[in-house]
């Protein structure tokens, strides 16, 4: 399995009314909302790289950068894509170029880090947190 620069993968939504602003309390209108935007991107960094990644490991995101551009009505296509540019040197750490775009045209575009994980070790040391509170 290799992560290389150059992989790309992209996703598509359509709008609905629980994926506005208005849904996700972060604006108070009912167009496509930021969060949802960024999850889109999100999802197609992961899912760039999730298949060749051995069994039991996985990444989260650490990092994202974005501008949201212009809006999209409830019922129109959104389509988010994912690129990889940077490799770590320890092989850790994936850098994408995310962008997404409606029926119109360009919607928001950035920068989004990713860290490859073992996904039990990761939910322990998480899951610990709960331990230290009692």
């Amino acid at each position: 399995a290799m992560i290389t620069v150059g992989m790309k993968h992209s996703i598509e939504k359509i709008v609905t009314p629980e994926l506005t602003a208005n849904a996700a309390g972060s604006g108070g209108l009912d167009v496509f909302g930021t969060p949802f935007m960024i999850g889109m991107m999100e999802c197609a960094a992961m899912w760039c790289i999730q298949p060749e990644l051995p069994e039991g490991k996985g990444t989260v995101g650490v990092e994202i950068s974005t501008n949201h551009l212009a809006p999209t009505p409830v019922g129109m296509k959104v389509t988010a894509t994912a690129e990889v540019t940077a490799v770590s040197e320890n092989g850790k750490m994936i850098t994408f170029k995310i962008a997404a775009f409606d029926e119109e045209g360009p919607i928001g575009e950035g920068v989004h880090t990713r860290a490859i994980i073992s996904n039990d070790r990761f939910l322990q040391k998480c899951n610990e947190k709960l331990e230290r509170m009692k």
